[in-house]
C-alpha cells in the first residue's frame, strides 16, 4: 500500500541566512535592533518572526498590542519581562508568551547584549513598523550569535 500526500500545489521553501536579513532601529534613540527574518511579505500570512537585539541596559518601550499573541525566546544575554506590571527573569533558552492586550516591556539587565528570536501573529503591523525605521547592519559578534558561535 503507497502513501501519497494530496496537494493541489507545491511550496517552494524560502530560506534565508543572516546576510538576507533587513536590520533596524525603529527610532534612532531606540536601545534595540530588529532584524526581520520572515513578515507577511514573504510568508504570505499575517505573521512576523525577528531577532530583537537589545544593547547593554537597553530595552523596548512599555506597549501593547490589541490583537497579536508575541513570543520571545530567549537565544543569548539576560533580561527582564515586564507584563502586566510583573517582573519576569529571562534567559538562555526561556520563552516568553505575551497575549493580545497584555502591557509588556523587554528590558537587557546583563552586562553583554540580549538577543531573543521574536514571532508576532498576526502582524498587527509590525513588520511595517521596523521597515520604517532607521536602516542597521549586523556587526561580527551578532554574526556568531546568529550562528550559533561561541563568542
Amino acid at each position: 500500500m503507497s502513501s501519497t500526500i494530496a496537494s493541489d500545489h507545491c511550496m517552494i521553501p524560502v530560506i534565508k541566512t543572516p546576510e538576507d536579513y533587513l536590520v533596524f532601529r525603529i527610532t534612532p534613540d531606540d536601545t534595540n535592533r530588529l532584524a526581520i527574518v520572515f513578515d507577511s511579505s514573504m510568508a504570505d500570512d499575517s505573521l512576523t518572526v525577528c531577532v530583537e537585539i537589545f544593547d547593554p541596559g537597553g530595552s523596548t518601550p512599555t506597549h501593547r498590542h490589541n490583537f497579536a499573541v508575541e513570543m520571545f525566546f530567549i537565544l543569548k544575554g539576560e533580561g527582564l519581562a515586564v507584563c502586566d506590571g510583573k517582573d519576569i527573569p529571562l534567559h538562555p533558552g526561556d520563552s516568553l508568551l505575551v497575549r493580545p492586550t497584555g502591557i509588556h516591556e523587554i528590558r537587557n539587565i546583563g552586562k553583554d547584549r540580549l538577543y531573543a528570536l521574536c514571532f508576532m501573529v498576526p502582524n498587527e503591523d509590525f513588520s511595517e513598523l521596523i521597515r520604517n525605521g532607521v536602516r542597521e547592519s549586523f556587526d561580527e559578534e551578532d554574526l556568531q550569535v546568529l550562528r550559533g558561535v561561541s563568542y
